[in-house]
């Protein structure tokens, strides 16, 4: 499963290598990364099927909702069972495929996207290239701004990679700060009215939510089951202890909202011994 996270391409080459050498099926979770590019080649065309969601302040946004993109024609077919039962699966399905007698009711679930939100994606899909174009300019104005920031390091990113930047992450380097907490380099942040910085909350080592490490009460079947160690995977904890993120807009009259975040973070920083 390749997840292009915070809209930053993932190495698609060796995802593609490795999926091909071991014959695993390739996966892309592209929620955050609608339009973004490996070599040019778009973010969700690489694997057997791709999930885009679509929810408020995706680069494609339909206030709700998402789309699965694939070439298999199996794998369609079981797609659409999850969602467009009755009425598509009956019409899209041919009645000699095995799975056509499920046509009616499909998986049981009611899966689809709203009418709706699928009419406003559509819409937005006109723009979406005018708003990464913005967001590049945006984004490499910050990048560059916090460029030998003290305890702040940019993403490092690869001549393939044309992000769609769901949002700007920050590696945060305490020890270049006297080892100011991450918490409190936040703080300082909200405080200089940087409103918007954040630290990921949600979006941590899977291993550490309840589904895994205790899903018994949600699937019974897992009642024997063993939770993984919480620090079983010792590089996604330190990614997420250590990430700092900001949004990343894409119109040229919030260029000044990026240059005060900028200027916020390198303040922080360069004060960072009068927060200890």
């Amino acid at each position: 499963m390749a997840v292009h996270l915070w809209g930053l391409p993932e190495d698609m080459d060796a995802l593609v290598s490795f999926a091909e050498e071991h014959e695993l099926m390739l996966l892309e979770d592209g929620s955050h990364a609608h339009g973004a590019t490996w070599n040019h080649q778009r973010t969700g065309t690489f694997g057997t099927a791709s999930a885009f969601s679509l929810n408020g302040p995706k680069p494609l946004s339909a206030c709700e909702g998402g789309f699965v993109a694939t070439d298999d024609t199996e794998l369609y077919y079981r797609v659409l069972l999850h969602g467009q039962y009755n009425k598509r699966c009956r019409r899209e399905i041919p009645s000699t495929h095995p799975l056509a007698r499920f046509a009616v009711t499909g998986m049981g679930l009611k899966l689809r996207i709203h009418p709706l939100a699928a009419a406003l994606a559509r819409t937005q899909l006109t723009r979406l290239e005018d708003h990464l174009t913005g967001r590049q300019v945006v984004a490499a104005r910050m990048c560059a701004a916090l460029d030998g920031v003290p305890g702040i390091q940019p993403p490092d990113l690869p001549l393939a990679a044309r992000p769609a930047w769901y949002a700007l992450p920050l590696r945060y380097e305490p020890a270049e700060l006297g080892g100011l907490p991450i918490e409190q380099f936040l703080d300082a942040l909200l405080a200089e009215g940087a409103t918007e910085a954040d630290l990921p909350g949600s979006t941590c080592p899977l291993h550490t939510h309840p589904l895994f490490q205790t899903p018994q009460a949600l699937l019974p079947g897992y009642a024997d089951g063993q939770g993984q160690p919480a620090d079983g995977f010792p590089a996604a904890g330190y990614m997420h202890a250590t990430t700092l993120k900001l949004p990343v807009w894409h119109h040229e009259d919030d260029i000044h909202l990026a240059d005060a975040y900028t200027t916020a973070i390198t303040k922080v920083a360069t004060h960072a011994k009068d927060l200890q």
